[in-house]
Formats: C-alpha cells, structure tokens, sequence
C-alpha cells in the first residue's frame, strides 16, 4: 500500500499539467482509499486542481478531507479568487473561523481580496478587526498592502491612507496599492502626486499609473510617461503597458507614436504573438486613420478572439466602410465566435455611417430577438442616428417614444443634430426642449438650435436664443485639437494665448494661412 502511494505521488509530481492523467491519478486515489486515510497526498492532489483551475474537482477533494489544514483552506480561497468567484471565496474563509481554525496572514489576505473584489466593506472590516484579535499585524506588507487594496475597492481611501500610514515598512507592492486605489476612486491628480514621491518604481506601478493617465481621459500624460519609462530603461513593459499606451494613441490619433510602438512589439516575440496586442494595433491604426495597416494587422493574426473581431468592425465603422464590416461580421460567424452586445453596437454604427439602412433595422431586429442579452440605450442611440441620417426623422423620433429605456440627452442630440440637415424644424424645437430638460447647460444644443433658426431665416428665434445663454451665463466651450510633431503630441485650445505655442507651430501656421488667402489677425500672436 505505501508503494502505491508513493508511486501516486511521484508520478503526480511530474504529471505537469496533464489533466486526463491527473484524473487518472485521481481515480486510482479513490479506488485504493487514499484520500479518506492520507491527508499530505489529498492536499497535494488538491493543490494539483487548484493549479489547474478546476474548482469542482478540488472542492471534491476538499470535502473528503477528513481534517483539513489551514494549507488546504487557503488553497481553496486562492482557487475561488482565481476563478472570479470571491463570494465563494469568502464563504470558504468563513467556514475557516466557523471550525474553530485560527487564520494565518494568507487566508486573511485571501478573505481581504474577496471583500474588495466584491465590494464588501462591511465584512472587510471585520476581518480587518480579526487582524487585531489574532494579532497577525497590519504593519506585514502582505497583510498592510491587501487592506489598502480592499479598503480602495470599497472606495475608503481615508482608512487605505491610514493603513498605508501606520505601516512599519513599505515595499514598492505598498506604494503600487495605494497608487492604484486612487486610480480606482478617479483621484489621477492624487495618484500623480504618490508617484512622484515613490521612493522605488517597478513595471506594475509605472503600468498602473499610464492605465490611470488612459482612463482619466488625459492620454498625452500616459504617453509623456511612458517615454520617461523607456528613458530610464530600468522596467521593461508589460502587455498591458504597451495596449494601454497604444489606446492612449488611438484616443489622441497620435499615428507617429503609435508606429513606433509597433516597431518596439516587433522586438519581441512574446508582444508579437500578443493578442491583446495585436487588438490594441488594429483600434490605433484604426482610429488614426490608418485603415490599411490595421486590415493588415487583423489578416496577419492567426487567432482572433471576440475583440478582434469587433474591434476590426468597429474600425470599418469609423471609416464608413459599412459593407465590408458586415462581411467581416459574416465571417466571424462562420468562425464560430458569437457576438455580443459590443459587436452588434459597431454593426449598427458601421450601418449608420455607411447609410444601410434596412441592414441596419435587420440587424437591430436580430438584436431584438436575442436571448443572450437585450438591447442597450446605446444600440437605440444608433438606430436614431441610423434613421436620422438617412431623413427618417419621424421614424427615428417614434422609436425613441416606443423604446424601453427612457432616452438620454446624447439620443435626443442625436436628432436634433438630423433636424440641421434637414430642416425639421418642429421635431428640432422637441429634440431641442429634451436635451435642455436633461442637460440645460449645454452649450452645444443651444448652437444648434440657433444654427436651424438661421436656415429657416428666422432670426428673432436666434437672437432670443443667443439672449438665453447670456442670460444663463451659457458661453460656447473652446474647442480642443491635437497636432504631432516628432513624435510629440500638443495639445490646443481655441482660446490659448499665442505665447504658448512653439514659434516654429506659428510659422507654419501662418504659412498655411497665406497660402490659403485667408487673413488674420497677426496682434493674437503677439
């Protein structure tokens, strides 16, 4: 008997990753009594499981364990967490205290990740007084860092700081923690100033800090930062760095960086074979008006995933090539990958911009009909702009009145913006009213009405509105454009002061406007 057991476990230890031969393993476990009689071999056929990913088959295994030990329970939080699952997880560690079991900074971590993964303050401090209790200290950087994570999930970054102040000693995982709960709260200006003042850097910290510059919808910073990353040279990045700054690209339209992103991924095979990558180039060529490249990109990838797919057709969208987008979605189902609400929200969006319209009311139809998932608002503001392009304003207008949701400020600007081509001017005074209801300090609405009545030459109409928005103190927001210059992106506003663009931006800009016969007023560069 101790032969066989020891021949289960050498081979088990070198079985890898071969699941049908665990299994078999497994199978002969059960059938000589293993399990039940010998707890060191049922804990390693269970850590086998949790490796592989496998929850029931560990659960299983934890659950013919007649005396499991604190390695086992924490194994099983840790297999909950990996697999998305932290309700689970933290019912495990409950069930760790219910025993009688004393936890150990692992399964306190553990209990901590599910409380922040699933927004559960209430019994993440309750774990965090069962610190105290079991004196297992807050000051330990596993134990200091997994409270700042879970109290900034929770949105408490007060008490994450107050954690982070009282800690002994802090790693670079400790200021990293800190530095990605202000990302969390949309605190960048916070988590900006903290990364200044990290004392240590790594490649997670510099990621989280440009994923955060990316999100807080301020990518020439994310770009500006990644380029000191590449100076400094001492943290190489990550997939998730180089997809980050590659949206942060597509977001700016910055084509020149974004190029030479892609000849730094061709360095590396890994980031080569990267679908995330990969995906990442399409939407920036994409976006930066390189459709070309981005239809080579796709073509080239030997696996697509559903983002790939509806990335590309995204991308087709964004440059009217309405017919070709859906046939790549044709050959997305016949590759086997089903669709889903994003995928169908660029199909209508190609549809629109390309003016295809019973395609476009087929494929709405098709998305009326799913069981998987129901339409969004989103699908019904592309429909609007569908019908609206094309001159259907009444069509468009009864189907914001029949949809479901209750129609946001963006679906009825949508119409409103129809009506200007159109001159519709009863259901522009409605889509008008709407909007105003919804967002009276728009300053954009108030344009377009104004911009209608002038079509229709009704003038005492435009200047009653033009007397509104001074009334409401309403003023036109600048607007906003970005120039590439050796790889550097700048931004401008309508209303910057001349000293602060570069003499060189000015001369070509007056170059410009020379040879266009247009003239200016020189005194604003002054």
């Amino acid at each position: 008997m101790t032969n066989k057991l020891s021949g289960l476990r050498l081979l088990l230890d070198k079985c890898g990753n071969h699941e049908r031969l665990i299994k078999q393993i497994h199978t002969q476990a059960i059938t000589q009594g293993f399990l039940n009689h010998n707890q060191l071999f049922a804990c390693k056929l269970l850590n086998t499981y949790v490796k592989l990913g496998k929850s029931i088959a560990a659960q299983g295994i934890f659950n013919q364990i007649q005396s499991p030990d604190i390695v086992s329970w924490t194994c099983l939080i840790s297999l909950y967490l990996n697999t998305e699952r932290p309700a689970n997880a933290f019912s495990v560690f409950s069930d760790l205290i219910n025993t009688g079991f004393r936890p150990d900074g692992f399964a306190v971590v553990g209990a901590l990740s599910a409380c922040g993964r699933k927004n559960d303050l209430l019994n993440g401090r309750v774990v965090h007084g069962m610190i105290y209790r079991y004196e297992l200290g807050c000051s330990e950087p596993i134990v200091g860092n997994a409270l700042i994570d879970m109290y900034s999930r929770n949105g408490k970054m007060q008490m994450a700081q107050l954690v982070f102040g009282t800690m002994e000693f802090r790693d670079v995982a400790t200021w990293t923690s800190l530095l990605n709960g202000f990302i969390l709260c949309d605190d960048i200006r916070s988590a900006g100033q903290l990364f200044e003042e990290m004392p240590q850097r790594n490649t997670i910290s510099w990621t989280a800090m440009i994923v955060g510059y990316v999100r807080g919808k301020t990518p020439i910073w994310a770009l500006e930062l990644f380029r000191k990353m590449r100076v400094k040279g001492e943290d190489h990045p990550t997939s998730i760095t180089i997809v980050s700054v590659l949206a942060g690209c597509a977001d700016l339209g910055a084509l020149d960086f974004g190029q030479s992103i892609h000849g730094y991924v061709y360095k590396f095979a890994g980031l080569v074979c990267d679908i995330a990558v990969n995906n990442g180039l399409i939407d920036m060529y994409s976006k930066s008006g390189s459709l070309d490249l981005a239809t080579k990109i796709f073509r080239g990838m030997l696996y697509k995933d559903l983002l790939t797919w509806t990335t590309m057709i995204s991308g087709l969208a964004l440059h009217g090539e309405g017919r070709y987008a859906l046939e790549v979605f044709d050959c997305m189902l016949a590759s086997g990958v089903t669709p889903n609400e994003i995928t169908f929200l660029s199909l209508l969006s190609a549809c629109s911009h390309a003016g295809l319209v019973s395609e476009g009311q087929r494929l709405f139809n098709r998305l009326l009909d799913c069981r998987d998932f129901k339409p969004m608002i989103e699908h019904y503001g592309c429909m609007v702009d569908l019908l609206g392009r094309a001159g259907y304003l009444e069509e468009a207008l009864e189907l914001i009145q029949w949809m479901p949701i209750n129609p946001d400020a963006v679906i009825w600007r949508s119409l409103l913006s129809a009506c200007l081509g159109r001159g519709n001017l009863e259901i522009a005074e409605t889509a008008g009213k709407k909007v105003l209801e919804l967002e009276p300090d728009d300053d954009g609405v108030y344009i377009l009405i104004q911009n209608i009545y002038c079509s229709a030459n009704k003038w005492e109409h435009v200047l009653k509105t033009r007397k509104t928005m001074r009334d409401q103190k309403i003023k036109k927001k600048p607007g906003c454009s970005w120039i590439e210059v050796n790889g550097i992106v700048h931004e401008f506003l309508a209303e910057d002061t001349m000293p602060l663009v570069f003499t060189d931006m000015y001369i070509l800009l007056v170059a410009i406007t020379e040879n266009s016969k247009i003239d200016i007023d020189r005194s604003i560069f002054e």
